[in-house]
C-alpha cells in the first residue's frame, strides 16, 4: 500500500470542521423537528474527503445526505414511538444519525449510532447537539462479531452493495432470532433481498423527498421492514 492509499488520521475537531465547512444545518424533509447537516451535492464534499485522507476512491460520505431507507425508518419511528421508547437502541450504519436521533426523541432509553467513517462519528456528534439529544457514537465493523444485546436494531440502507449486502442478512436474523426487534428501511435497492424469502415483513411504505443527487428521482418509495425470526423444527 501506497502512502497515498492509507488514510490520512484526523483529529475529531478536524473532522468537525471539515463537515461544518461541506455542509448546512436544514430541516428534513418528512421528518419535523429534525435538523442535520446536509450537503447539497455529493461529488464536491466526495472529492474534498480524497482530499483530506489523501485516499484516491474514498468512500461515499454517506453522512452527508439523508438517504431514502433512512428518512422512511425515521418517519416510521416518529409515527410509532412505541417501538423503541423505554428500549436500548442500536442504529447500524448510522451515516448523519437521522434515525438514531428519531429514536432518541422518541423516548428511547439509550442510543448507540454505529458506522465504520470517522466523519460520520463528527456529523452524528454534531446533529445531536443541534437536535439537543443524546446519542452514542459506536466506531467499528460490527459486523465482525454477533449482534449487541439490545431491544431494538435499525438498520436502514444497507443494501447498496453485494459484499455489504452478504454479510448483514445473516446478522440481522441473528440478532432477531436472539429476540431484538430487527426494523430495515430500504427503497428497495438492488442488493435488497426478496423479503418473502428473507422473512422480511413490511410494516409501512412511504414516499419520501430524498436530498441526495445520487437517487435516480427526487421522490422514492421506500418500505420499512421487521426480520421475522427463523422458523424452527417443532415451531
Amino acid at each position: 500500500m501506497s502512502t497515498r492509499d492509507r488514510p490520512r488520521a484526523l483529529p475529531l475537531s478536524h473532522r468537525r470542521a471539515f463537515v461544518a465547512r461541506h455542509t448546512r444545518l436544514r430541516p428534513v424533509d418528512g421528518v419535523p423537528g429534525i435538523r442535520l447537516h446536509l450537503a447539497d451535492e455529493v461529488e464536491p464534499v466526495w472529492r474534498a474527503t480524497e482530499e483530506a485522507t489523501g485516499v484516491e476512491g474514498a468512500p461515499i460520505p454517506f453522512w452527508a445526505f439523508a438517504w431514502a431507507g433512512g428518512l422512511t425508518l425515521a418517519r416510521y419511528i416518529a409515527e410509532h414511538p412505541d417501538t423503541v421508547a423505554g428500549l436500548d437502541v442500536l442504529d447500524m450504519a448510522t451515516g448523519s444519525g437521522l434515525v438514531a436521533l428519531v429514536a432518541a426523541r422518541a423516548g428511547a432509553t439509550h442510543v448507540d449510532a454505529a458506522d465504520i467513517d470517522p466523519f460520520a462519528e463528527a456529523a452524528v456528534r454534531m446533529n445531536a447537539h443541534a437536535n439537543h439529544q443524546h446519542v452514542t457514537f459506536v466506531r467499528g465493523d460490527l459486523l465482525e462479531d454477533a449482534p449487541p444485546a439490545v431491544d431494538v436494531l435499525l438498520a436502514a440502507d444497507t443494501w447498496y452493495e453485494g459484499p455489504l449486502a452478504d454479510r448483514i442478512l445473516p446478522w440481522l436474523r441473528e440478532a432477531a432470532d436472539a429476540g431484538t426487534t430487527v426494523l430495515v428501511g430500504d427503497p428497495g435497492r438492488a442488493y435488497l433481498p426478496d423479503p418473502a424469502e428473507a422473512g422480511f415483513e413490511r410494516l409501512a411504505l412511504y414516499d419520501v423527498r430524498t436530498t441526495t443527487t445520487l437517487e435516480d428521482r427526487e421522490v422514492v418509495g421506500a418500505s420499512v421492514y421487521r426480520v421475522r425470526r427463523s422458523a424452527r423444527p417443532g415451531r
